[in-house]
């Protein structure tokens, strides 16, 4: 019982970050829940969590939702978080983590190059397929939406809900596939439901946060935790 009292703490204040942020909450949280429950359960755990999450950052920010890109995103994610689940009920995780962190470090090293990184709208969808598939391998492409959206130059509260739209609908495509091959358990189930309402809350805080963020300082602070998310991912193990 004390053991998800600590669960439930960390599960807040990674949401907040997350609702910040835009991303962050899962590569805070998974290392926790790998030392709770095992590394087996914790990517389902985690999955119903983070779409509980996700639900409650897009419903606070449903009017700033932008759908054009939300949806042009999800094109490409729903069907491809569909293989990355099946495959991810065989496939050790380590090594597409650390494919991830490689990934990130490159598309921060664009955004500063002589050329600036920019999403446009043909990109959306092969992005979409490969954050899709990645987020169900690997358990979390948080970062690497977040490096998406961020490249549309949308404010902070846009961004975070329209990333937000985007990963309720890849957790619930992953969810759908994990049952199916018993890659998730009732209890797995259960437990997700309860960490996710932390999750909730650190959302509505998040939410709080967000608007006495400088736009400057806010691109700042997500740039910071991509290349933080990307050393953790390379220095990571099992």
């Amino acid at each position: 019982m004390l053991a998800w009292f600590w669960l439930l703490g960390c599960g807040w204040l990674a949401a907040t970050v997350s609702g910040v942020a835009g991303f962050g909450g899962a590569l805070l949280l998974l290392p926790v829940l790998v030392l709770a429950v095992g590394d087996r359960s914790a990517v389902p755990i985690l999955t119903v969590a983070q779409l509980l999450g996700n639900l409650s950052r897009a419903g606070f920010g449903f009017r700033d939702v932008r759908w054009r890109p939300a949806i042009l995103f999800s094109i490409g994610a729903i069907p491809a978080s569909l293989l990355g689940a099946r495959v991810f009920v065989g496939l050790p995780q380590a090594e597409a983590r650390r494919f991830v962190g490689v990934l990130l470090l490159v598309v921060v090293a664009l955004r500063h190059a002589r050329f600036q990184w920019r999403t446009t709208e043909r990109l959306l969808i092969p992005a979409g397929t490969g954050v899709g598939f990645v987020s169900a391998v690997a358990g979390s492409a948080g970062p690497l939406a977040a490096a998406v959206f961020l490249g549309l130059g949308l404010p902070a509260r846009a961004y975070v809900a329209s990333e937000a739209v985007t990963a309720v609908l890849i957790h619930v495509t992953k969810s759908v596939v994990y049952r199916r091959y018993a890659a998730m358990s009732g209890d797995d189930v259960l437990q997700g439901v309860l960490l996710g309402s932390s999750l909730v809350a650190g959302s509505w805080t998040g939410r709080k946060i967000i608007d006495r963020l400088p736009k400057r300082g806010f691109s700042l602070l997500v740039e910071c935790l991509i290349v933080t998310s990307a050393v953790v991912l390379l220095a990571g193990g099992n």
